[in-house]
């Protein structure tokens, strides 16, 4: 089943925590230091906010996939119909081991597509607190990208 995946930085993670448990009458089901998920059935969206980021507000978009395949095939559809795709890396972002490929659409919104083998105990492979440094992918144009 493919999942929406929207990732927003904020710029107080309790505050934003509040809003949103109420937003989606449910609290977060991965909960950090500075990292919240609601991985929600209804509606079914991956949806997460962070402080790390550079800037506020909308952080990237994303499809959330079964399997590596699946990542695959976005990969190759973004291809055929000429639009740029970063290759596909695995690794710790967000406190999980994936694999993901990053694309930029034509309005200039980072897209992750990714599927998720399981949780991590740190947000990226080389940080636990600079998500910067340890949780980008090199996208299509060689931009940097956080990760979710």
């Amino acid at each position: 089943m493919k999942k929406m995946h929207i990732h927003i930085s904020v710029p107080d993670l309790a505050d934003s925590i509040l809003f949103y448990t109420g937003l989606f009458d449910s609290g977060p089901t991965k909960l950090k230091s500075d990292y919240a998920k609601w991985d929600l059935e209804e509606p079914p969206v991956n949806f997460a906010i962070s402080t790390g980021s550079r800037n506020i507000g909308l952080d990237h978009l994303g499809i959330q996939v079964d399997s590596e395949a699946e990542v695959e095939k976005i990969k190759c559809n973004l291809e055929q119909a000429s639009q740029s795709a970063g290759e596909i890396k695995s690794g710790v972002c967000c406190y999980a081991e994936s694999s993901r490929s990053w694309s930029i659409d034509k309005a200039g919104i980072h897209w992750e597509s990714f599927v998720t083998m399981k949780d991590a105990e740190m947000y990226g492979e080389d940080s636990l607190t600079n998500h910067n440094s340890g949780c980008h992918t090199e996208g299509p144009g060689d931009q940097q990208h956080d990760c979710c």
